[in-house]
C-alpha cells in the first residue's frame, strides 16, 4: 500500500483546471498495476555536471572526460599522463567538478571518458588498440588516482568516445580494474553510434561470454529512444549514454522531456546522460547554448536557468536510481492522442512516480537527432486505474509545465495534491505539457538570487598569472590545442602560463602540430595585444605567436584563420600568417634585438593593417590584410608542440579605449 507525503501548497485552480476533468469529453482508460510484475531497474539521468537533490535538476550521474591533452568539441582537457613514466591528479577542472557534485548530492554516480588519449598510448602506430593493457591501465590510473587523491569512487568507464571499440581491449580494460581492487567500477561498451552498438556490439555480447561478463551496461549516442532486439535480448541496462545536444530553449525543453520518457517506452533505456548541462564556452564555438542551462560570462557572473532544467526536475526530483519502471501496458506506453507515459517504483514499494509528457512534434524537435517521422498531439481526457500494490491511493502530489503557450510558460509548478477515487483519477491534457504525479513528499523549485546582468568581456585586459595554483588553466582561456597550465618559471617572471604538450596525441579531432588558447570576444576587430615569450629549453616549442581575429575554433582548429604575429627567437626571424598551419605566409624575415631568455612581442590591427613589434621595436607594418576573417578572438600559442612560457599578457583597443 503506497502513502502519499503531503506537500503543502496553495490551492491553484486556475492550473489545475489545465489538468483535471475536462467535460464533454471521451476518456481513454490506463492501467497502472504492478501484479504483471515490474519492469527495468532506472539507471538515472545525468550530464557532465551535478546538482543538489531536490532544488533543480537533481542529476543521479555525472559524466567527466578522462582529459587528454586533445581537442574534444570546444576545448582541450588535461592529461594525468603525459607520458608513460608520469603522472599527475592536480591537472584539469574535472576532479574539483566531481568534487562539487559530491558535496550536494552524495549519491550522484561518477562516470568517466576519453575523448581521445596521449600520443604515447598509441605507441609508434596510434592505434590504443594495439597494446589493450597500457591502454587500459592508463585509463585505470585515472580511475584508481580519483580514489587515492579525492575519495571518489568511480562508478561507471566508457571506452572511447564514438570511436569504434576493440573486445579484446573491453575485456582487457575489465581484467585490469578488477586486478587494481577496482571491481566496483563498471564497464558501459561503448559510447558510440547506436546503430553499430544495437546490433553488432549486441551480437558479440550474446557470442562471447567473457565479453558479456565485462560489460555492465550497453551505451549508445543518440539513440532516439530506440534499441534493438539483439540489445534487449543481452538482458543488460541499456543507456543513451549521451542525447539531447539541443538548444536549451522551450523547444529544446520539450525535446529533452520527451526523450526522458519514450527512451524507455519505445527502446527500454533505463540510463539518459545529456551534452552538455551547462553551456559555459565562450558564444562561437561549437554547439553554443547546447547546455541544460547558459553560464559562459565568468568575467560578469551572468547565468541563466532554462527550462531543460526543469524538464530534467520532472523525472529526477521524484525518482532514485535503483527505483524499477512498471511493465508496459501495466504503467508504461503511449498515449493515444499522442505523448507518454512512464512510472517507478521505489524497491520497498512505499513511493510511487508517474511522469507523462504530451509533446508536439514541432514543440519538441532536438538539433541532433532530429525527428525523423511526423506525429500529431491533440487535447485529451485520461483516466489513471490504480491496481494491485498501487490500489488505494488516495492523494498524489502533482507538479506541472506547459510550454509554447501565448504568454508567459509554466514550469514545473506545484499544484494542490489531486484526489483518488475508487482508485481512479481522471485528468484532461493539452498539448506541450509535463505532468509529474507521487506519492513523495518532497520536490521543489529552487529559487536562485538574480543573476548579474549580461556583459561583454570588458578592456582593458591584463594577466600575470600569479594568483593561480601550480598547474592550473588560467581563467578566461580555452585551450584548443595543447595545454596550458600555470607553472613556476622563476626569477622576475614567477608564475606564468606555459604550453605543456610535447607530442601529437591520438586525436577525437582533426589536429595540427602546434599549440594554441584563445580568449575574449568573437567579435573583436581593431585589437592590441602583446605578451611576455620564453621559447628555449630542451623540448621548446619551434616558435611562439600571438594572433587577432582567430576563427574557426572546436575541431575546426587546425584550420583557423585570422592574424598570426609567429616569433622564432632562436631564428632570429618572424612570420605574418592568415592560418594558423602556415600553409600561406603574408610576410617575414629578420628580427634585431632579439633578448637571450625573456621577450616581448605585440602585434596591433586597426583595418586592414597590422603592426608587428618585438620588445618594442617595429618588425614589420603590413597594409594589405585579408578581408575575411574580420572579427574574432585573440590567441596565443606555439609554433610546434612543444614548452613555451607566456607572462604579462595584455588586450586592449589600439586606442586604448574601450572595445565592445
Amino acid at each position: 500500500m503506497f502513502k502519499l507525503r503531503f506537500t503543502v501548497y496553495i490551492l491553484l485552480p486556475a492550473l489545475l483546471s489545465l489538468v483535471q476533468l475536462k467535460s464533454g469529453c471521451s476518456f481513454e482508460m490506463y492501467s497502472f498495476d504492478d501484479t504483471p510484475g515490474l519492469g527495468r531497474v532506472f539507471d538515472g539521468i545525468g550530464a557532465i555536471s551535478g546538482g543538489g537533490p531536490n532544488f533543480g535538476a537533481s542529476f543521479q550521474i555525472i559524466k567527466v572526460e578522462i582529459g587528454s591533452d586533445t581537442q574534444s568539441t570546444d576545448g582541450t582537457e588535461s592529461a594525468h599522463m603525459r607520458t608513460p613514466d608520469e603522472e599527475n591528479y592536480e591537472r584539469g577542472y574535472e576532479w574539483w567538478l566531481m568534487m562539487e557534485a559530491k558535496k550536494r548530492n552524495p549519491d550522484i554516480k561518477l562516470y568517466g571518458l576519453p575523448w581521445g588519449f596521449p600520443g604515447w598510448v598509441g605507441g609508434s602506430t596510434g592505434n590504443i588498440y594495439d597494446d589493450p593493457d597500457r591502454t587500459s591501465m592508463y585509463v585505470v590510473k585515472w580511475i584508481n588516482g580519483a580514489k587515492v587523491h579525492y575519495n571518489l569512487t568511480v562508478d561507471y568507464v566508457g571506452i572511447w568516445n564514438e570511436r569504434m571499440y576493440n573486445t579484446t581491449y573491453i575485456k582487457t580494460l575489465r581484467k585490469n580494474l578488477d586486478a587494481n581492487g577496482l571491481q566496483s567500477t563498471k564497464i558501459i561498451a561503448a559510447d558510440y553510434a547506436s546503430w553499430y552498438s544495437w546490433e553488432t556490439l549486441t551480437e558479440e555480447i550474446l557470442a562471447d561470454p567473457q565479453l558479456a561478463a565485462a560489460v555492465y551496461g550497453i551505451g549508445v549516442h543518440h539513440a532516439e529512444t530506440y534499441s534493438s532486439a539483439s540489445a534487449i535480448a543481452t538482458g543488460k541496462p541499456l543507456w543513451a549514454s549521451e542525447d539531447y545536444s539541443t538548444f536549451n530553449n522551450q523547444t529544446g525543453a520539450g525535446c529533452w522531456a520527451r526523450t526522458l520518457n519514450q527512451n524507455y517506452v519505445n527502446g527500454n533505456l533505463t540510463g539518459c546522460i545529456a551534452w552538455a548541462l551547462i553551456t559555459s564556452w565562450y558564444f562561437d564555438l561549437p554547439y553554443f547554448g547546447h547546455g541544460l542551462m547558459n553560464a559562459f560570462e565568468p568575467w560578469s557572473g551572468h547565468y541563466e536557468v532554462s527550462s531543460p532544467i526543469w524538464a530534467t526536475a520532472h523525472t529526477t526530483q521524484f525518482t532514485r536510481v535503483g527505483w524499477k519502471y512498471l511493465k508496459h501496458g501495466s504503467g508504461v506506453g503511449k498515449l493515444t492522442r499522442g505523448g507518454s507515459y512512464v512510472s517507478l517504483v521505489s524497491p520497498d514499494r512505499k513511493d510511487f512516480t508517474i511522469v507523462i509528457e504530451t509533446m508536439s512534434y514541432d514543440g519538441s524537435l532536438c538539433f541532433h537527432p532530429n525527428i525523423s517521422k511526423w506525429y500529431e498531439v491533440s487535447p485529451q481526457n485520461i483516466t489513471l486505474v490504480f491496481d494491485g500494490n498501487l490500489a488505494g491511493i488516495t492523494y498524489m502530489n502533482s507538479f506541472f509545465t506547459q510550454l509554447h503557450t501565448a504568454g508567459e510558460p509554466t514550469i514545473f509548478k506545484p499544484l494542490a495534491p489531486m484526489k483518488v477515487e475508487n482508485d481512479r483519477l481522471d485528468l484532461y491534457l493539452g498539448v506541450d505539457q509535463i505532468l509529474t504525479l507521487t506519492t513523495l513528499g518532497h520536490g521543489r523549485k529552487g529559487q536562485h538570487p538574480r543573476p548579474p546582468p549580461s556583459e561583454p568581456f570588458l578592456l582593458p585586459y591584463t594577466q600575470d598569472f600569479e594568483n593561480y595554483s601550480i598547474n592550473e588553466e588560467p581563467y578566461l582561456f580555452a585551450q584548443q590545442i595543447g595545454s596550458f597550465e600555470v607553472h613556476q618559471a622563476g626569477g622576475s617572471h614567477g608564475q606564468v602560463m606555459r604550453q605543456m604538450t610535447l607530442r601529437m596525441t591520438v586525436p577525437f579531432c582533426n589536429q595540427t602540430a602546434a599549440g594554441i588558447t584563445i580568449i575574449g570576444n568573437t567579435n573583436w576587430t581593431d585589437i592590441y595585444g602583446e605578451a611576455d615569450v620564453y621559447n628555449e629549453g630542451t623540448d621548446a616549442s619551434k616558435g611562439v605567436f600571438i594572433a587577432a581575429r582567430v576563427s574557426k575554433r572546436g575541431c575546426k582548429t587546425n584550420s583557423s584563420q585570422g592574424v598570426f604575429f609567429f616569433f622564432y627567437p632562436e631564428e632570429n626571424a618572424y612570420q605574418l600568417a592568415p592560418t594558423l598551419d602556415r600553409g600561406s605566409i603574408l610576410q617575414g624575415g629578420y628580427v634585431r634585438g632579439v633578448n637571450k631568455g625573456w621577450n616581448n612581442i605585440s602585434l596591433n590591427i586597426q583595418g586592414t593593417t597590422a603592426v608587428g613589434k618585438v620588445n618594442d621595436e617595429i618588425v614589420f607594418t603590413y597594409s594589405n590584410l585579408p578581408y575575411e576573417p574580420n572579427q574574432g578572438f585573440v590567441a596565443v600559442g606555439t609554433g610546434s608542440l612543444g614548452y613555451a612560457d607566456f607572462d604579462n599578457v595584455k588586450i586592449m583597443s589600439p586606442s586604448g579605449t574601450y572595445v565592445p
